[in-house]
């Protein structure tokens, strides 16, 4: 009785497949394009998302997926100053839909191993080189724009499109880094003392200013104060005494001797 029933049960599972070699319609999914085979011959037609006649047995529809796909990778490298430099990289590219049949065809429909791989990594190490290990890091986007210039040129010849690509980061060897680092502080140690430089320039300038000012207020002063200026002063201190006297002689004086005050004398 089992043996009847895991008969049966292959007997379905042949039939399906049968079914399913036998069916005239192939369907291509979202994200793909279709590239046909006639006795593994390619077809020279792109065949969109949907369902497409094929005949059975002959033919085989093959998905080529030409959404955008994402990689990352790390490789190493040599700058132009012979820094040893690992750099992480992240890609974001797809196929033509119009070229699908050479994808397909040419690449084995694999264009992340046959192509990206390998060209990520000629120009990245290509690129480096033409800078000094401090350039990858003062010009960062530069270099990015050089390394996707390179991949650009040589994924277009097989039907592959770059989206995004980033550097995410460079790693330098250790003693590199503790050199940056020893840079880094001396030059803001530098800044700090130019800083504190031109704060004393300037607070002794203030100083100059003001002690001019205050020179020049008492040159200025100084000239004003003339003999006629001191003989005026003078007759407007006598005046302002006459003023208060009473008409009465003190009896005493301290000192034993009376103010003396030029009085006018009666013709």
């Amino acid at each position: 009785m089992q043996f009847k029933w895991i008969k049966k049960l292959v007997l379905a599972i042949v039939a399906i497949i049968v079914l399913f070699m036998l069916t005239p319609f192939a369907i291509v999914p979202a994200g793909h394009r279709g590239v046909l085979t006639t006795f593994g011959k390619p077809s020279a037609q792109v065949y969109d998302e949907g369902l497409h006649f094929r005949w059975p047995l002959a033919q085989t529809m093959h998905l080529v997926g030409v959404a955008i796909e994402k990689g990352e990778g790390e490789g190493d490298a040599a700058s132009r100053d012979l820094q040893r430099v690992k750099t992480r990289i992240a890609i974001n590219y797809h196929v033509k839909p119009e070229a699908a049949v050479t994808v397909y065809r040419d690449l084995g429909n694999q264009p992340g191993d046959r192509i990206i791989v390998p060209a990520v990594q000629e120009a990245v190490k290509a690129v480096t080189a033409r800078y000094t290990a401090e350039e990858l890091i003062s010009k960062r986007a530069v270099v990015r724009d050089d390394i996707v210039a390179a991949l650009r040129e040589r994924m277009s010849r097989h039907g592959l499109v770059i989206d995004e690509f980033s550097i995410i980061n460079f790693n330098f060897s250790k003693t590199f880094d503790e050199a940056i680092e020893a840079k880094t502080t001396a030059e803001q140690l530098k800044m700090k003392a130019e800083r504190d430089l031109q704060r004393i320039e300037v607070e002794a300038q203030q100083k100059i200013a003001r002690a001019k000012a205050e020179a020049e207020a008492l040159s200025l002063q100084r000239q004003q104060v003339t003999a006629e200026l001191l003989r005026l002063r003078e007759i407007e201190n006598q005046a302002k005494a006459i003023e208060k006297w009473d008409g009465n002689l003190p009896t005493t004086m301290a000192g034993g001797a009376l103010p003396f005050i030029n009085l006018p004398t009666k013709q």
